[in-house]
C-alpha cells in the first residue's frame, strides 16, 4: 500500500521548521530530505525517521520498527500532530547524521 499525496505533504509542512523540505517518490512510497540529506521515510501513510543517538533523547515515545519488510529498523513517529516537535526531531536528526555524499562526475575524453 502506498502513501496518500495528502499525508506526505502533511508531514513535509509538519518538518518544515528544520528547513527545506524535499520528499522523492521511491519504490512506491517516499524518501523525506531536509536541506538536501535524507532523514526518514514515508511508507504505507506512516513517517519513519532514521535512528540516530540525538533522536533517541529527544523522542517522547521509542518506537523501532522496519518501514517495509526487509528494511532496517528506523524510528516509527505515531505523534505527528506537533509542528514544533517534529521540526526539531529532524533538525537535531538531520545534525547528527554525515553529510551525503557527493556525487562522482565522470569527464568523457
Amino acid at each position: 500500500m502506498a502513501s496518500n499525496a495528502d499525508f506526505v505533504q502533511f508531514i513535509t509542512d509538519q518538518c518544515s521548521g528544520a528547513g527545506e523540505i524535499v520528499t522523492k517518490k521511491m519504490f512506491g512510497d517516499y524518501g523525506i530530505y531536509c536541506n538536501g540529506k535524507i532523514f526518514g521515510l514515508i511508507c504505507d501513510d506512516r513517517f519513519y525517521l532514521k535512528p540516530t543517538e540525538t533522536a533517541s533523547t529527544l523522542l517522547k515515545k521509542k518506537e523501532l520498527l522496519p518501514p517495509y519488510e526487509g528494511a532496517k529498523d528506523y524510528f516509527y513517529i505515531a505523534d505527528v500532530d506537533d509542528r514544533d516537535y517534529l521540526s526539531m526531531l529532524v533538525r537535531e536528526t538531520c545534525k547528527a547524521l554525515p553529510e551525503p555524499k557527493k556525487k562522482k562526475t565522470h569527464n568523457k575524453k
